[in-house]
């Protein structure tokens, strides 16, 4: 999961609950619409937390792996990672609502046990478009989850329940 910085303590939550729905890594990304700069030792304390919460979460949830909450990346660094790591970058993206068909249901329906996926969740506010661009370039599919608008703290765990579907159930 390559989540784009919330406000608050959205970020908890997230980190939380996609845990529990089987995430493996978790990426905080500093995206344009990112309200929260974190910079320092404030960075570094957030981060800490981050990942004592994916533990809590992980021990819960009864997982013999906890995830791995990474360091805080630029969009541009998130995306070489995921182009480095993963088999699969997708980018649910709103305005993939309005295709007919977006190619969620066969990308997810392609992925194979011990593939890898990457997705990328804007903050509030969304992606900018060069973010989404600069994704493409990379490799990344755009896909949609719905006809609605999700916050930040819901996309990523609709995604992860697609996930759950295909392959746990």
């Amino acid at each position: 999961l390559f989540q784009g910085l919330p406000k608050a303590d959205k970020m908890d939550f997230i980190v939380q609950k996609s845990v529990e729905m089987g995430v493996t890594e978790i990426v905080p990304v500093q995206m344009h619409r990112s309200i929260v700069k974190l910079a320092g030792d404030k960075r570094r304390k957030r981060v800490a937390r981050w990942q004592a919460i994916a533990e809590a979460a992980a021990k819960q949830s009864k997982r013999a792996v906890i995830p791995r909450v990474q360091e805080i990346l630029s969009m541009k660094e998130a995306l070489a990672y995921a182009a480095e790591h993963s088999d699969l970058i997708l980018v649910p993206y709103e305005h993939m609502a309005d295709e007919p068909e977006s190619g969620t249901r066969t990308l997810i329906e392609a992925l194979q046990p011990g593939q890898t996926a990457a997705v990328f969740v804007g903050p509030e506010g969304g992606f900018e478009e060069t973010e989404v661009e600069a994704a493409v370039r990379e490799g990344a599919k755009t896909i949609s989850l719905g006809k609605r608008i999700l916050r930040t703290e819901t996309a990523a765990l609709a995604f992860l329940a697609f996930l759950t579907y295909r392959f746990e159930l």
